[in-house]
């Protein structure tokens, strides 16, 4: 398995975009063959050979296609099919950006993958993108410089509106700060910080605190053994009033109690790690 994640080193890029990453599944690689991702307020550009087929489900709905696809903000568990090799790239972009790009469907979107011509946002070609995954698999950080290249032209011509700004500015104080006391620090009422951040991101601000916790408390669950898990400590350290409200809150997540999840270690962590920055 190659895995890797990095930075935009163009700031025009990065005040939009993440990271850019990169997975490949070889035919020896083994794991997990349905991993599931877990809720996620980002949205991601994936790009892929021109044939490669992608399959996402969740308790609702089924999404197949192939090739370059938007992976949508998701308030639900989505299950992969990961069970055949595959190649992908992709870029994250942050938390509410999208609704500033002049993308169809018109933004914000959430629990839906649509496929993508990406000829569309930029101008490649199938060959170019095909020298792009290979300098992913051969030489990341040149990877990087081209998809700086490759994404430029359009994203540092975005201009963000008066609701990006302030969904930015809340999203900063969003991991330290109550959601109530939100308001009062952006010096306006709660209701037009809430508002903003509805029509931007397509959440509130308590469900997007809430999949970032829960990205937090999936790292900590991953970095330990399960014979070391002790769920009061995790009850304590991520604010839950006490155990059931924990297996309540997980539950609702990814479908799966504490400890049925840890029977199956399942989740897209599980399966490709919690790999870290080049």
């Amino acid at each position: 398995m190659k895995n890797w994640k990095l930075d935009s080193k163009n700031k025009n890029i990065a005040r939009l975009v993440q990271c850019y990453w990169f997975i490949q599944k070889e035919p020896d690689d083994t794991g997990h063959d349905f991993p599931k991702l877990n809720p996620d307020p980002s949205g991601t550009l994936i790009l892929a050979p021109l044939e490669q087929p992608y399959s996402y489900k969740n308790n609702e709905s089924t999404f197949t296609g192939s090739s370059d696809h938007w992976i949508f903000p998701n308030s639900r568990t989505l299950q992969l099919d990961h069970s055949k090799p595959f190649t992908i790239v992709g870029i994250k972009f942050h938390v509410g950006a999208l609704y500033a790009l002049d993308i169809k469907p018109k933004q914000p979107v959430i629990d839906q993958i649509e496929g993508v011509n990406i000829s569309s946002l930029v101008e490649a070609t199938n060959s170019s993108k095909l020298d792009l995954i290979e300098q992913a698999q051969t030489a990341p950080n040149k990877c990087v410089e081209s998809l700086d290249e490759l994404f430029e032209p359009w994203l540092s011509g975005i201009q963000l509106d008066k609701h990006s700004e302030l969904c930015r500015r809340a999203l900063d104080l969003l991991s330290a700060t109550p959601v109530s006391k939100i308001g009062d620090l952006l010096h306006c009422s709660q209701r037009t910080v809430e508002r903003s951040f509805l029509r931007t991101t397509g959440f509130t601000l308590k469900q997007c605190q809430s999949m970032n916790n829960f990205e937090l408390m999936l790292e900590k669950l991953y970095s330990v053994d399960d014979s070391s898990i002790n769920w009061s400590d995790i009850v304590e350290e991520f604010g839950f009033s006490d155990q059931p409200h924990l297996i309540r809150y997980i539950k609702n997540m990814i479908g799966a109690t504490p400890n049925e999840y840890l029977k199956t270690r399942d989740l897209t962590i599980d399966t490709y790690g919690n790999f870290e920055q080049l």
